[in-house]
């Protein structure tokens, strides 16, 4: 800001040492030329100042902060949150993978539903009278899909 300032005031006195009359159109542009450039300097170096204590400022935030992070979480917090278990489910409509936490499972009493973010149908749902019901505890990984069906007879019986 210093070079600034010094290069302006040499401008202000080369126009003094010329002799420019503020009377015509030319010195009254000059003049108001480098009354700008000066406020410009000006509003620099306010905007400067501003800045240099808003960086110590937001640098004492972090160091507080990160002081306030130390004495109240400890590390196995940390960890807790990046082993969350996921459940994935393919949409029946569109075939869309959607994942969310097992933890949403775990809330007595609430109805979840959870939807495609792909074209909105409801993938999950904890409501137990709903076709989409999925009891994890029971679910059986070697189901047989391949039971056959069975047969109305047309007796009436």
């Amino acid at each position: 800001m210093r070079e600034l300032r010094e290069r302006i005031a040499y401008l202000q006195g080369l126009a003094e040492g010329l002799e420019l009359k503020q009377d015509t159109g030319e010195g009254r542009i000059l003049g108001e030329i480098l009354a700008i450039m000066s406020e410009m300097v000006d509003e620099l170096e306010q905007l400067s100042e501003d800045h240099q204590e808003l960086e110590e400022y937001v640098n004492a935030v972090d160091e507080s902060l990160g002081e306030l992070e130390e004495d109240y979480y400890n590390d196995e917090e940390f960890l807790e949150d990046e082993e969350d278990e996921f459940i994935e489910v393919d949409c029946p409509e569109c075939g869309e993978k959607v994942y969310f936490e097992e933890d949403v499972l775990d809330e007595d009493g609430t109805v979840i539903e959870i939807t495609c973010p792909n074209c909105g149908t409801i993938v999950f749902s904890t409501e137990e009278d709903d076709d989409l019901y999925l009891d994890f505890e029971d679910f059986d990984d070697d189901y047989d899909d391949e039971e056959e069906p069975l047969e109305e007879t047309g007796d009436g019986e």
